[in-house]
């Protein structure tokens, strides 16, 4: 079923291209650096092998929490990343069209859209943030203000999982370069390690940025 709805999305969205009709924003996080900044950032990332798993749960990275008036940060993010989003009392939303840069396709439907997290929380548990007080990693878990969170296809969101650029990438190649220099930044503020062959990923998709 999902196999077909993407196909359906595709098509229209190839035919309003065609027909000059405008298609939804793409999602733009805020915060996201030039090529050069993120290089910077990539280097200076420590290098070190991933720490383990253990004690590790979703719980202890509170999200989501409220950012204003009945709206949560999922609920901020929609409405952020979404095209002439309209909500409830409640803040849910109601209706709007939602654009994955992750794989091109286009939602009409909140639930068809998680809001990811680009680094992952269990990654990130495992580069530093085991080490973190429960309001760095709610922090963490809820930034509005750096590249971390972003209005994806659910099931694409679901296939990455926890998995670092180096196991897993957005389908759309187009996307490295930005997804590159969200990861960065984002690991960067937190002062969080990557691995060898994550940072090894990363180079190469930040080398597929235009100068």
């Amino acid at each position: 079923m999902r196999t077909l709805r993407t196909a359906l999305v595709v098509t229209a969205m190839t035919a309003a291209a065609v027909m000059g009709v405008a298609t939804p924003a793409l999602a733009t996080p805020p915060g996201i650096p030039s090529k050069a900044t993120a290089q910077g950032y990539l280097n200076g990332i420590t290098e070190a092998p991933e720490g383990p798993q253990t004690g590790y749960s979703r719980e202890k990275f509170k999200h989501w929490i409220t950012i204003s008036g009945s709206c949560d940060t999922r609920e901020t993010v929609l409405k952020r990343d979404g095209s002439n989003v309209v909500t409830n009392s409640s803040c849910s939303a109601t209706s709007g069209s939602w654009f994955s840069p992750y794989d091109g396709a286009t939602w009409t439907a909140a639930s068809d859209v998680d809001i990811d997290h680009v680094v992952p929380l269990s990654e990130a548990w495992k580069s530093g943030a085991s080490g973190w007080t429960d309001q760095r990693r709610q922090d963490f878990a809820n930034d509005l203000s750096r590249p971390q969170l972003i209005a994806v296809t659910d099931n694409v969101n679901q296939a990455k999982g926890d998995k670092d650029p180096a196991a897993w990438k957005p389908p759309l190649t187009s996307y490295y370069c930005t997804y590159a220099k969200m990861w960065v930044t984002v690991k960067n503020y937190y002062g969080l390690t990557a691995q060898p062959a994550e940072k090894s990923a990363l180079q190469s998709m930040l080398n597929s940025c235009s100068a």
